[in-house]
């Protein structure tokens, strides 16, 4: 399989430091939770959240989000047991929900959904490193590292340093 990298780690560094300023900017200075999607959001949420706990002194709490048991387009596998680890309550508060790709905005609705059995945030604001476009269904992200149009047959790939050895945005 070939693939394109349509972002090094220097493209998803910048990317990520533009993601953070903006939720800093936007979001209110008072109960802000950060919220990653399961497995490659999540790992975008701690880098976020990172960013800013060192360049802005914003220290905010991060948890992890499974959404497989909300999914309508995947079946939970025999011994699926759920990866969700939050440490702080959602009611009320500012959520910043995190992914690495955006796409038919599936995933988005689970996240919906699961973040609903939580309680009820005051506001959820979407932040994606990548945008590749073909939505099903209305989502549209508040925060964008990049738009990337693809056609339905590519995949797009997130690499972390973290769980991959590298960084970088693949297209196959």
């Amino acid at each position: 399989m070939d693939s394109n990298v349509l972002m090094n780690q220097q493209d998803m560094s910048k990317a990520i430091a533009r993601l953070s300023y903006s939720v800093a900017e936007k979001l209110p200075t008072d109960n802000v939770v950060i919220l990653g999607i399961h497995t490659g959001g999540a790992t975008l949420a701690q880098r976020i959240a990172s960013f800013l706990k060192q360049n802005k002194g914003i220290d905010l709490p991060v948890g992890v989000l499974d959404i497989t048991a909300f999914r309508d387009d995947v079946k939970k596998e025999d011994g699926y047991q759920d990866k969700t680890k939050i440490d702080f309550d959602v009611q009320g508060k500012n959520l910043v929900l995190v992914d690495d790709v955006l796409y038919t905005g599936r995933t988005v609705r689970a996240a919906l959904n699961a973040i609903n059995e939580l309680g009820r945030p005051k506001t959820i604001c979407l932040t994606v490193l990548v945008d590749r476009g073909h939505r099903e269904l209305p989502i549209k992200p508040d925060f964008v590292g990049k738009n990337v149009p693809t056609n339905s047959s590519q995949k797009v790939d997130v690499k972390f340093c973290e769980t991959d050895g590298y960084d970088a945005v693949e297209v196959f």
